[in-house]
C-alpha cells in the first residue's frame, strides 16, 4: 500500500518512469504479502485494489498526455471492476467514472457515454462525497457546442444524479 502512495505522488509531478517503478514494488510486495501478519485495516488492500489505484494514477497522467496513458489506465481500471466484489459499490462508481473519463480523452464518445451510464447508476447507490466529486469533474467533458446528442444525455443523467 505504501508503494502504490509513492506512485500515486509520483503521477501527480508526472514522473512516468518513478511511478511506474513504485508500481511494481507495489505488486511485489502485494504478491508477496502473507495476511497473517498484517494489521486489520489493510485487509480491503487487495489486487482489485492495486488495479483501482493503479488505474486512477495512470487516468492522472492521461489527462497531461491521454495517447500514452488513457488505453493503459482503462485496462487496469476494467481489472479492478473485474475483481471487486458486489460490496464495493464506492469503488465501483470511481471505476466507472475513471473509465468514462478514459474513453472522453482518447475521443471514444460511444465508450464514454456506456461507461458514464454505468457510473451513473454505480453513484446512485452509493452516499460518497467523492464520488459525487469525481462524478463531478467528468461533468464538463460533456459540456459544449459540438457535444455529440448521447454525450449530452449523459451530462442530463450526471446533473440529475445529486437530486435523487
Amino acid at each position: 500500500m505504501l508503494h502504490t502512495r509513492e506512485a500515486w505522488a509520483l503521477a501527480a509531478v508526472g514522473r512516468t518512469a518513478a511511478f511506474r517503478r513504485a508500481t511494481a514494488q507495489a505488486r511485489g510486495a502485494l504478491a508477496h504479502a502473507t495476511t497473517d501478519q498484517d494489521p486489520y485495516w489493510i485487509a480491503y488492500f487487495d489486487e482489485a485494489e492495486l488495479a483501482g489505484v493503479t488505474g486512477g494514477r495512470l487516468l492522472e497522467l492521461a489527462r497531461r498526455h491521454p495517447h500514452e496513458h488513457a488505453h493503459t489506465a482503462a485496462e487496469e481500471i476494467r481489472m479492478a471492476l473485474d475483481q471487486r466484489g458486489p460490496e464495493a459499490n464506492r469503488s465501483h462508481a470511481l471505476d466507472w467514472i475513471g473509465l468514462a473519463e478514459c474513453h472522453v480523452l482518447v475521443g471514444d464518445v460511444t465508450g464514454a457515454v456506456d461507461n458514464t451510464h454505468h457510473a451513473v447508476d454505480a453513484a446512485a447507490h452509493t452516499q460518497s462525497g467523492r464520488v459525487r466529486k469525481q462524478l463531478a469533474q467528468l461533468y464538463p467533458y460533456t459540456v459544449g457546442r459540438d457535444i455529440p446528442g448521447p454525450l449530452r444525455e449523459a451530462r442530463n443523467q450526471i446533473r440529475d444524479l445529486p437530486a435523487t
